[in-house]
């Protein structure tokens, strides 16, 4: 194979495992390493985003929380600062979380009855 038909499918592979999914307040990205980041749309530092070992990692931590829940609850898990209301809004906006923004002051979300998908 050529060097340069190796460095193109290399390019492709690389898009190919990455997705980016923007919603109204949040981002979710889904990294070539298998990491899944969520972050606050329009931000581009680091201290806007939580990083997750992978998808699975973030529905693990909405199945530990309770049916309805707030910042509070997601910093029990480790999350701090802006991060965790950064969270909450996330599931309640990422489609594959049965989820929705009950109160936005304070920032209190709800699972719907089946809890998720």
């Amino acid at each position: 194979m050529r060097r340069a038909d190796a460095a193109a499918l290399r390019d492709a592979l690389g898009d190919a495992l990455t997705a980016r999914r923007e919603f109204f307040r949040t981002v979710g990205r889904h990294r070539e390493d298998g990491r899944y980041v969520v972050a606050r749309r329009g931000a581009d530092s680091a201290g806007n985003e939580k990083v997750f070992a992978d998808f699975a990692a973030l529905r693990r931590l909405y199945d530990r929380l309770p049916a309805e829940f707030s910042a509070e609850e997601v910093s029990r898990a480790g999350i701090t600062g802006s991060r965790r209301h950064m969270v909450v809004r996330h599931v309640a906006e990422h489609p594959a979380f049965d989820c929705e923004v009950v109160s936005r002051s304070p920032l209190r979300a709800k699972k719907t009855e089946d809890g998720g998908p």
